[in-house]
């Protein structure tokens, strides 16, 4: 894949990640959380890793996610990222693999989510946790390169972003998180987010 010219590699990332002047949210009061930004390299296509939650979680059942959690207590958002990176799907990244950190995202249910980009290249098939993970899925970064589906709910002023998945829609936050990592990895853009909004259902 290829954006004005310019090669989707891990180089390319890299760079752009390292450079892009992050925004940290300073909110004690909400969870601290991690998710991981994982790219995959499949059949020579960049790829993001996007899990399915397990239908049977108390929250957010079912619903489209990257591998991610509630951090422990001390835990940097990079060691919380690969930790759950692991456990979700069996993949087991080394801190090498680690390319920069993007804009944090506070969320409706109570946490600050600090997204962590890393590269996995060459993975192979990658299965679930049975007890967290429906499916997993490796996802062209291109088909996430696209303009957003942008609405208006009247609960809200904000507009929610929707990212088109497999024939249904992403949804904030991690709409949100993957919108902006594709301004950053594939057009070296800096773009914001935190001003997008999140489905009503994600409220509660």
């Amino acid at each position: 894949m290829e954006t004005a010219g310019t090669p989707i590699d891990r180089d390319t990332v890299a760079g752009r990640v390292t450079g892009f002047p992050r925004l940290a949210v300073d909110r004690p009061e909400l969870k601290q959380a991690a998710v991981a930004v994982c790219v995959t390299v499949r059949d020579g296509v960049p790829c993001l890793l996007i899990t399915r939650r397990a239908s049977r979680l108390r929250a957010h059942a079912g619903q489209w996610a990257l591998p991610g959690g509630r951090r422990e207590d001390g835990e940097a958002a990079a060691a919380g990222a690969l930790r759950e990176l692991a456990e979700e799907v069996g993949l087991e990244l080394g801190p090498d693999s680690v390319l920069g950190v993007l804009d944090d995202f506070p969320t409706r249910s109570g946490y600050v989510i600090t997204p962590v980009v890393c590269w996995a290249g060459q993975t192979g098939r990658l299965t679930g946790s049975e007890a967290e993970v429906a499916s997993v899925h490796q996802i062209p970064l291109a088909d996430f390169d696209v303009e957003p589906r942008l609405i208006s709910i009247p609960e809200s002023a904000a507009p929610v972003i929707q990212l088109p998945l497999l024939g249904g829609y992403l949804h904030a936050p991690t709409a949100a998180v993957v919108h902006q990592f594709c301004r950053i990895a594939c057009r070296g853009e800096v773009h914001r987010v935190a001003h997008y909004e999140q489905p009503v259902w994600a409220w509660r």
